[in-house]
């Protein structure tokens, strides 16, 4: 939400991050529908629309499907106690075989990246 949200405190950190990052920018399939839940019920259709438009220009790939469900799985049993869940296993599992980078300002991606398969942006 800080990336689409200017009104966000982590605005500026969040495309700082995004824009000295090379990509790929990738959406995991799964989360779609939770990303478009939670821009639309606090930022409007508009916004919306303009996730949308990023996606159909080719800002923004979505990838992570059944190939990475095994992993998604074996990350939510493992971090159980974060709770994880399936949309930050997602996440994870789709950077891990990305380039380990992740957009995220949830603490609970710092106790993953502590292994070494993921660098979490901004920090």
């Amino acid at each position: 939400m800080a990336l689409i949200d200017r009104t966000d405190p982590e605005h500026a950190a969040v495309v700082s991050s995004l824009t000295a990052d090379r990509g790929p920018y990738l959406i995991p399939v799964g989360i779609l529908s939770e990303l478009a839940y939670l821009v639309e019920s606090t930022l409007g259709g508009g916004a919306m629309d303009a996730v949308l438009a990023d996606l159909e220009a080719g800002a923004y790939s979505l990838d992570c499907g059944e190939d990475d469900l095994q992993r998604v799985r074996e990350l939510a049993r493992r971090y159980d106690n974060l709770p994880l869940g399936y949309a930050d296993s997602a996440v994870i599992a789709c950077a891990e075989r990305n380039g380990g980078r992740v957009l995220a300002l949830d603490k609970d991606f710092d106790v993953v990246a502590r292994e070494g398969a993921i660098t979490v942006l901004p920090r």
